[in-house]
């Protein structure tokens, strides 16, 4: 049987036992999440916040970063990879001021 395969971003290696991608069950972007959670606690946190993706997170599948999100559907074959969302630098450094 067939999985799609989880390319695991290299800040997030640590909790998959420093897996570069794995392959887990799901229908939809938030099924594979919960699975990842399941086989890998920790991760769902480092992904999600307050039930949706992060802001600095998106979501490519099979090479196509979704405006889904959590509801994108997913094959058996599909190719899944969590990326950091590229944000303008201005915001960040003004953020940052204030740590």
């Amino acid at each position: 049987m067939s999985l799609p395969t989880v390319f695991i971003p290299t800040l997030l290696q640590s909790l998959t036992g420093g897996r570069s991608s794995v392959e887990v069950e799901g229908g939809t972007v938030r099924q594979v999440i919960d699975n990842l959670e399941q086989a890998w606690p920790g991760i769902r946190e480092r992904l999600l916040d307050q039930g949706k993706l992060r802001p600095n997170i998106s979501v490519a599948v099979d090479g196509e970063v979704t405006p889904m999100g959590l509801i994108e559907p997913v094959s058996p074959s599909s190719e899944v990879h969590f990326i950091a969302a590229i944000k303008g630098g201005a915001q960040a450094a003004h953020g940052q001021r204030h740590l």
